[in-house]
């Protein structure tokens, strides 16, 4: 068939376009050790976001690291070597040669890491790769691949990084660059903010472009400078080492806080308080040696070991302070005799049935703490203020409401109304206390005094979930053990070592 061709002509077929790489979230950190039964040697930070306030011609200010003996000595990971009793490192600006991008989903901040890690969990099961991370506030970021739920706000975020800050060793003779980590070798202690901490220490990046100061410090010994900060070294017996137990217990279950940062966790109340370890006194350490390497257990693996200054004579549940799934150990229950409890109608979810408990309370466990009662009060203008970082254009407030209370009879969500034309801002569990602070509590009843003027009449310091300290030291002076108060506070779970810790987080 003359003029018909059935041949093919060559054609170009298009590539299919390269796909796109995905964004990093944030400078990534080598892992801290692995914490095992057999090896448990915690990354602790003694301060954080160093150096992050650099600028071109200003430096933030400089880290001071002084010996308290024999001099120090630094190490870099350049080889660099330097012998001082006192060291100063201040902040340079150093250009990339290539800048760094990163991009993010972001949502936060959030009152407490419990809060921001729930987000996070809930993130994982519907497969985003969500880690929390802790800027300045708590906060959960997770690659762009995987769109997160909706139920709780979030922002992308993208940012070019040109620059970083590198720490900068001052000498008579010049001034040094260091690289990244820093190894400090104290032979008798650094003397840090008035006490002495024995080391070694890193000094090391972090995923935001400033550094932290780390005390490598064995979990035993940092038992040491938990204990005595936290409930108090004079307390007695049973109290001392049911508070080594849940310190103990804290750090092994929250070895995963800062794992963004390279470090497992910090020493102020974002964590346990850690301060000097010579302040331990005999009794401390004697509580430390007594229960070595013993904790509380759920299902085997430590629990959540939470704890408080005073419950107000009523204990929280979890999910009461935080945004938590709720757990058997950690139960909303009165806290003191039952021929006492039988006076008060429970659950407490009446103001009325919580007034009453705010009013015939003397016989609960601990109730000799200073804040078991207490009273506060607070003007539009000092919410508004309190308020503004979270709603800039907030009116003076008006109204506040409390919208749901938990069993235990704390707030679980205050509602506070301003104007006709602004939605009301609500605040929920631990959000409640981040922006009030002068709050001990949310264990509290709301009254009006005068227009523009509340007062507060509530119970307890702190969350009022897991142990009432000022409840074990009762407890121990009425006779109680250790086990029985652990029992009280923690029902259910197991006192006693922890085979298998490398399976955990």
């Amino acid at each position: 068939m003359a003029g018909l061709s059935l041949g093919c002509q060559a054609q170009e077929i298009a590539a299919p376009p390269a796909p796109v790489p995905l964004l990093p979230t944030h400078r990534l950190m080598p892992a801290p050790p692995l914490l095992t039964t057999g090896r448990s040697l915690l990354w602790v930070a003694l301060d954080d976001h160093l150096g992050q306030e650099t600028e071109d011609n200003k430096p933030a200010p400089a880290l001071q690291l002084k010996s308290a003996g024999q001099p120090l000595l630094l190490r870099d990971a350049g080889g660099e070597v330097h012998r001082s009793l006192s060291i100063t490192l201040s902040w340079k600006q150093v250009s990339l040669d290539t800048p760094q991008q990163f991009a993010r989903y972001v949502a936060g901040p959030f009152a407490s890491f419990e809060s921001a890690e729930r987000v996070a969990m809930d993130w994982r099961q519907a497969g985003v790769d969500a880690v929390v991370a802790h800027p300045n506030d708590w906060q959960v970021w997770a690659p762009l691949s995987i769109r997160p739920p909706e139920e709780v706000p979030f922002q992308v975020r993208r940012e070019t990084v040109a620059r970083f800050v590198q720490p900068v060793l001052q000498l008579p003779e010049g001034a040094i660059t260091l690289a990244a980590p820093l190894e400090i070798e104290a032979p008798d202690g650094l003397d840090w903010q008035g006490g002495v901490y024995r080391g070694p220490f890193r000094l090391q990046p972090d995923a935001y472009g400033s550094w932290t100061l780390v005390e490598q410090v064995p979990l035993e010994s940092y038992l040491l400078g938990v204990v005595p900060h936290e409930i108090g070294a004079g307390a007695p017996v049973a109290a001392l080492m049911a508070q080594t137990v849940l310190a103990r217990t804290w750090a092994l279950a929250n070895r995963h806080r800062f794992a963004v940062d390279g470090y497992h966790l910090c020493s102020d109340t974002q964590c346990q308080v850690y301060r000097d370890p010579r302040q331990a006194s005999d009794g401390v350490r004697q509580a430390i040696t007594t229960t070595a390497g013993k904790v509380l257990s759920w299902q085997g693996q430590p629990i959540s070991a939470v704890y408080h200054a005073s419950n107000g004579g009523v204990m929280a549940a979890g999910s009461e302070a935080w945004s938590m799934d709720s757990v058997p150990y950690l139960r909303a229950q009165l806290d003191g005799p039952a021929a006492w409890g039988e006076q008060f109608a429970w659950p407490l979810v009446a103001p009325s049935s919580l007034a009453t408990l705010l009013q015939l309370g003397d016989e609960a466990y601990g109730s000799a703490h200073v804040r078991f009662r207490w009273q506060r009060t607070l003007t539009a203008a000092q919410i508004q203020q309190a308020l503004q970082s979270l709603a800039p254009g907030l009116a003076l407030p008006q109204q506040l409401t409390v919208s749901e209370r938990g069993a235990s009879g704390r707030v679980l969500a205050l509602e506070i109304r301003s104007s006709e034309t602004q939605p009301p801002v609500v605040l929920r569990l631990d959000s409640i206390r981040r922006h009030l602070r002068q709050l001990p509590s949310t264990l509290f009843v709301i009254k009006p005094e005068s227009e523009g003027i509340w007062r507060f009449t509530g119970g307890g310091f702190g969350h009022g979930a897991g142990l009432s300290q000022a409840g074990a030291i009762d407890l121990a002076f009425r006779g109680w053990s250790t086990e029985q108060i652990l029992s009280h506070y923690y029902p259910g779970t197991m006192y006693g070592p922890l085979p298998q810790i490398e399976n955990a987080h």
